[in-house]
């Protein structure tokens, strides 16, 4: 038997099974070796299924990350020679003006030494006044004999290496590298101290009660942010590097007796089968990860708010945060997720309950109202009340089109009226605005371009799709809204139901990191309908939710049990 590049055997012997790898010498352990079941016991053997993929799941992420480590150029090891490890420096770093490279005489032995690091990425005040003053000027402290390694410098880490191509790791990571003459290592001090924007309220996730804080370029602070909102130690972290070229850090932060063991190394297991060059933001993450590529919905959520990621790390869901990106990734998420704000939890149920069924409706609306209008006019006139269709025949007297043009050319319209709001700044953005919105609009029925009601229902479904919380999905939204126009167009409201239909049946089939991406609607799971459609007081939210198959079910009680001691 063989799974991918991971042959294995098993062998029946005195009624019970035999398990052993064969892939790799290396791999005949005690712990292949001793999975051992009888298969009398029904129990048992599903037992041993599950330690079987278990195993096999561990095997194939390890292969991957020695794969990768495999490729890593190596570059050999540190000289005894100063003046051979600058040259070997300069040569991996040819044609790199910020390279700077401080020679100096270590004051305490008298070798020469020298400090190297990539201007720009470094704090200089913490070189200046943590690593060369003492280097250079500090007086020796006593006759005692100080240890081979010990250097009298004040920074928090201190690491030592002799392979080059760590080396060339560490000074793109901002560390600063010490060579000294005589040495086969080099020592890595962390002095990184890049430009970095302040930590401000997120900007396209607006809240009125959370906190004003939001994530910013770097994946220590966001990790920082996470950790204040969640200080307990239960709150375990996995580091990844991804891309081939440029390496980028991705941090795994998930609770340990919350989150399922299945979820997070099906999390690493999709993460270290990644090769590619470079990953630049969490958006790019998410489409390399999800389970349907092709689907017009987003299968995880990008967040840049700390307590939305936290709320979700305390459902048992898992944050993945990614150096050098503003906002953390959650999975596994369901459609319900992306209509639920922060600002849901800090109001008063009825109220976040309305604004719950608000959304809902506003996603319909901004989904299915341009197809409804261009059905009824079409096909289905006689849905239309008497009155309101005389009024209608009388503002598209003067337009020429059909009812699908009209429409198309509004809709599009407004995407670029959008579109340019966001990429201008934001005075000029407000201009585009109201020029577009109202001198246009009015223009254009004016012309006879457009009938009234056009403008009316364009402006609608605009509106509707600005209340959803989560850009993404919004964004998604609108993208629908074009193939129900086309197919409303040709088979009215037939076509309408249809189109429902077909993005129902989606629905129930997507999966977000292998989880029903429709739960708890499809399947039906009642309990976890407390905070779908409606919002109910917290205090009768004691259950996490099920579709995250968490450890931990209970939240609010006298204590936690394990799964099974609640039911």
């Amino acid at each position: 038997m063989t799974n991918g590049s991971l042959p294995f055997v098993v062998f029946v012997h005195r009624r019970r099974v035999h398990l052993r790898i064969i892939s790799s010498p290396n791999w005949h352990n005690e712990e292949t070796a001793g999975t051992i079941l009888n298969t009398k016991d029904g129990g048992a053997a599903v037992e041993f299924f599950f330690r079987l993929f278990k195993l096999l799941t561990h095997r194939q992420i390890i292969m991957m990350q020695q794969s990768k480590e495999d490729h890593t150029p190596d570059r050999g090891t540190v000289d005894l020679s100063l003046q051979a490890n600058l040259v070997q420096l300069q040569a991996i770093f040819s044609k790199a003006p910020d390279l700077i490279i401080r020679t100096f005489i270590y004051k305490q032995t008298g070798q020469k030494a020298a400090l190297a690091y990539l201007c720009g990425l470094v704090d200089k005040n913490s070189i200046n006044n943590n690593v060369l003053y003492q280097l250079m000027f500090e007086p020796i402290a006593d006759s005692e004999p100080m240890p081979t390694n010990y250097l009298p410098i004040t920074i928090g880490d201190l690491k030592s290496t002799t392979q080059w191509s760590n080396i060339e790791l560490m000074l793109l990571e901002g560390h600063s590298i010490l060579f000294l003459e005589g040495a086969e290592l080099a020592y890595s001090l962390d002095t990184q101290g890049w430009p970095q924007r302040a930590i401000t309220d997120s900007q396209i996730e607006a809240s009125l009660k959370g906190a004003h804080q939001g994530f910013i370029e770097s994946g220590w602070q966001n990790v920082a942010l996470l950790r204040r909102m969640i200080s307990t130690r239960e709150l375990k972290m996995l580091e990844l590097y991804v891309g081939t070229r440029v390496r980028s850090k991705v941090t795994i932060l998930y609770l340990e007796d919350v989150t399922a063991p299945h979820l997070v190394e099906e999390l690493q297991k999709r993460l270290m089968a990644l090769n590619v060059d470079c990953i630049i933001n969490t958006g790019e993450l998410a489409e390399y990860l999800e389970d349907r590529p092709f689907s017009l919905l987003p299968q995880f959520i990008t967040t840049e708010r700390p307590d939305t990621a936290a709320s979700q790390l305390l459902q048992g869901r898992i944050c993945v945060v990614l150096d050098r990106s503003s906002s953390v990734m959650v999975a596994p998420v369901g459609i319900a997720a992306f209509f639920q704000g922060i600002d849901d939890y800090s109001t008063r149920w009825p109220v976040a309950s309305f604004m719950r069924i608000l959304r809902f409706i506003a996603c319909f609306v901004a989904a299915f109202l341009p197809g409804f209008y261009i059905a009824c006019i079409s096909f289905n006139v006689e849905v239309i009340p008497l009155d309101l269709i005389l009024s209608i025949g009388q503002f598209r007297a003067a337009v020429p089109f059909p009812p699908f043009i009209e429409a198309m050319l509004m809709e599009l319209m407004l995407e670029m009226l959008r579109e340019a709001g966001i990429r201008l700044p934001a005075p000029v953005g407000q201009t585009v605005g109201i020029v577009g919105g109202i001198v246009i609009g009015q223009a254009a029925v004016q012309a006879g371009i457009v009938s009234n009601l056009m403008v009316v229902v364009v402006s609608s479904t605009a509106v509707a799709s600005f209340i959803l919380p989560n850009y993404d999905m919004a964004s998604s939204i609108r993208l629908i809204r074009f193939p129900v126009m086309f197919i409303a167009s040709f088979f009215g409201i037939i076509g309408i139901v249809v189109c429902f239909m077909v993005l129902v049946i989606h629905l129930v089939q997507l999966r977000s990191l292998g989880e029903s991406y429709s739960s708890p609607i499809a399947p039906i799971r009642i309990r976890d309908w407390k905070d779908v459609f409606i919002r109910l007081p917290v205090w009768s939210m004691k259950k996490r939710p099920e579709s995250v198959r968490s450890l931990q079910k209970t939240r609010i009680g006298p204590k936690h049990q394990l799964k099974g001691d609640d039911e």
